[in-house]
């Protein structure tokens, strides 16, 4: 499908539109405004899925890319800015019917919400998705429900954050208000990691995300072992698709390196957890759509560690679907539009993601993926990094992986087997960072 130019005004251009479907029938698909579309590598699996049922439209800074199989039409617009894009939005809907509002970003989330409130469709309103991104604000909710979570002080100032660390009483976590996927999250055992961990804390930026006055959240340090949960939630119900058994690496920060998706888990039906699942996103006023949180277990039982207005990243969607035969990808997209989703497991399997990082800073070569090698219970695997590409580890830099394996099997036994050797880097020290 061929792109087309049609300028509209100053900050968007339309492209992309098409009407049929295949043969030439009439194309009766529900349509979907996509905000956003990032990684290929880590994102295509939700657009090949949703785009059977939906067609999409996507609202993006950049023409269409690799989307182009999936979309039927694009405005080209800075989709970070609220107002634009719901400028841009009502100009879609003025010439289309438009069923729901789609995204999957964790930086456009909120001004996604702004677009749903302002064409009436299904949807949270913003300052509730905005809530959820403020790690803060999350935790002033929750406070309020009752809902067990970490002791939080948030703090604008090293100062600030050594006084909050001993008043928490060490050790303590220190972490970015507002982003996700553990960048820029360390433990600190005293007040000299304190320092670095605030250095830390405040260094890492994300696209669309917002920075905060109070910049960085001290948090009482909870041991044990985490885990998210991938949840859908329509018409006053609460459905956990998916649990993740997070795999973390590179201590004392916690850059996550896989993940464990059993679909016989038993903390998927365990009441305190379900039940602190409806009592936070109460507390939060979220009621349509699929969010991604998480736990972790401490001396006092599940504490809650945050909650995040999308789907899981990290692949965990792909693995609930392996694991279960639920498309979560496709309920956060039913939900959008407004019906209800599937949730009905099909199928009982353990789906694993192990990423793979360099073992020290490198500039890569090479990635080279040995299909010969696979054992039966590997599904794929992925060289995420090419020639030229320099991967810096923490706190240097965030999620610098050159490969990722999924298995699947009918055990965790068989899927956590080992997989060495399938993905291999060649490469070069990478020049120290000046």
């Amino acid at each position: 499908m061929k792109a087309m130019s049609d300028f509209g005004s100053a900050h968007q251009a339309q492209g992309r539109e098409q009407e049929m479907g295949q043969h030439g029938a009439p194309d009766d698909r529900p349509l979907l405004l996509l905000i956003g579309s990032s990684s290929r590598l880590s994102r295509e699996f939700i657009l090949k899925s949703v785009s059977t049922r939906y067609r999409m439209w996507l609202m993006h800074p950049a023409e269409v890319s690799w989307e182009a199989p999936y979309v039927v039409g694009n405005t080209v617009v800075d989709n970070t800015d609220a107002p634009k894009l719901v400028e841009a939005a009502r100009e879609v809907a003025a010439r289309h019917e438009v069923t729901g509002v789609f995204c999957y970003d964790e930086g456009l989330v909120w001004p996604a919400a702004s677009v749903s409130q302002a064409l009436g469709l299904p949807g949270n309103p913003p300052e509730v998705i905005a809530a959820c991104r403020d790690k803060n604000a999350t935790r002033v909710a929750l406070e309020a429900a009752g809902v067990r979570q970490p002791i939080s002080i948030g703090v604008s100032s090293l100062d600030e954050a050594l006084a909050a660390a001993d008043k928490i009483g060490y050790p303590v976590v220190l972490k970015p208000r507002g982003l996700a996927g553990s960048m820029g999250v360390k433990l600190a055992a005293g007040p000299a990691e304190a320092e670095s961990a605030y250095a830390a804390a405040t260094a890492i930026t994300y696209p669309g995300v917002p920075v905060f006055e109070v910049s960085v959240l001290v948090e009482e340090y909870v041991g044990g072992p985490e885990i998210s949960v991938d949840a859908v939630f329509h018409d006053g119900e609460c459905v956990p698709l998916a649990l993740a058994r997070k795999q973390v690496g590179f201590a004392p920060f916690f850059e996550e390196t896989g993940h464990v998706v059993d679909a016989a888990d038993p903390l998927l039906s365990d009441p305190d957890v379900v039940g602190a699942l409806r009592r936070a996103h109460a507390a939060l006023g979220f009621h349509t759509g699929v969010t991604h949180t998480e736990f972790k277990l401490g001396p006092d039982g599940w504490c809650l560690l945050e909650v995040n207005a999308r789907v899981g990243g990290d692949m965990i969607p792909y693995l609930g679907h392996l694991a279960t035969g639920v498309d979560i990808a496709m309920a956060a997209a039913d939900v959008a539009a407004g019906r209800r989703p599937d949730t009905a497991f099909r199928h009982h399997k353990v789906a694993t993601v192990t990423f793979l990082y360099p073992e020290h800073d490198t500039e890569v070569e090479t990635v080279t993926v040995h299909e010969h090698r696979y054992a039966p219970h590997v599904h794929s695997a992925t060289a995420l990094a090419g020639p030229g590409a320099v991967l810096r580890l923490p706190p240097r830099g965030y999620i610098s992986r050159y490969g990722r394996i999924i298995t699947l099997a009918d055990t965790a036994e068989e899927a956590l087997a080992d997989t060495t050797g399938i993905i291999e880097i060649a490469g070069r020290p990478a020049k120290p960072v000046s």
